[in-house]
């Protein structure tokens, strides 16, 4: 009988990084039998204060096979638990701290410019997500996802009013949902509604956590705002058709929006311009499954077999 992993999941509190963390917890789950235990260090401050965090919520957990989390704050907490309990420790996103300390980094490919990544990261098309794609699911409607303001884009409301005017508008779409951000300026859902009222409206701060991933999953048609990167990536891990949607941008160059050009040429997003010129989003190649991949990985490196389970 195959054993259960036990893995500890060090969370900030923040969902973005949470979801990474568990995105990856989950697809272990899926290929191997696995115990998934959370450890929150939202509200603890400072180094010993996430030391003492992380003991007292851990006390009673049955021993970790694999830790793992996501955000500058759980990454002491995450070095010293791996260590107290000689188990490789897994970080998402690029740390702060250096890399050699960690068992394992999973990252986006645009956070490593060298070529080849340094051997214990392995690099990613974006973000883990939680998000799982359907391909028994009957999918219909379309959904919206808006972001804000961020270090790379500025706001334009106008702009962005005029362009989903356009897409609910159109025939061959819909019916239209549409949720924000926590960046998403506050009036901006009330110019929404008085300008679109048939658009149904699902402020983020009122959905159950399970409320997006479901929807992607139903969804023929998905619209981001191209600050949203990580909303980006979850809406190609659904199978849907994902349009990208402009927003004025601060910056001409970076390696998101790289990242993000990379996608639109490999046929996986297709721009709003090209959308006004054809009024068709195009098929992706396939669900971005980078969650499953990275999965497999990790089973194959530190449990030293393929998961048994595919």
């Amino acid at each position: 009988m195959t054993p259960i992993l036990s893995i500890w999941v060090l969370g900030d509190g923040k969902p973005g990084h949470e979801n990474q963390a568990l995105g990856l917890a989950e697809a272990l789950q899926r290929l191997r039998p696995c115990s998934i235990e959370r450890i929150s260090l939202a509200g603890f401050r400072g180094l010993f204060g996430r030391f003492c965090g992380a003991l007292r919520a851990s006390a009673a957990l049955p021993k970790p096979d694999l830790l793992m989390a996501a955000g500058h704050a759980t990454h002491p907490a995450l070095l010293w638990l791996a260590n107290q309990h000689r188990v490789p420790g897994i970080v998402l996103m690029r740390p702060s701290l250096p890399l050699s300390w960690f068992d394992l980094c999973i990252a986006p490919a645009h956070d490593f410019r060298q070529t080849p990544a340094p051997a214990n990261v392995l690099t990613t098309a974006g973000a883990l997500n939680r998000v799982l794609a359907d391909s028994a699911a009957e999918r219909s409607g379309g959904l919206i996802l808006v972001g804000g303001p961020s270090a790379i884009h500025h706001w334009d409301a106008d702009g962005l009013l005029d362009s989903l005017a356009r897409i609910c508008g159109d025939d061959s779409g819909g019916p239209w949902s549409l949720t924000d951000s926590r960046r998403t300026p506050p009036r901006f859902l009330e110019r929404l509604r008085q300008r679109l009222p048939g658009l149904r409206v699902f402020p983020h701060g009122e959905t159950p956590a399970d409320w997006l991933p479901a929807r992607l999953a139903a969804a023929a048609d998905v619209w981001v705002t191209e600050d949203s990167v990580s909303m980006v990536y979850e809406a190609l891990s659904s199978g849907a058709r994902v349009g990208l949607l402009p927003l004025p941008r601060s910056k001409s160059q970076s390696r998101v929006l790289r990242g993000l050009a990379q996608l639109v040429d490999a046929g996986w997003l297709t721009p709003y311009e090209r959308w006004c010129q054809t009024g068709k989003l195009t098929t992706p190649p396939a669900p971005l499954q980078e969650a499953s991949r990275c999965a497999a990985f990790v089973l194959t490196k530190f449990f030293g077999c393929p998961p048994p389970l595919l």
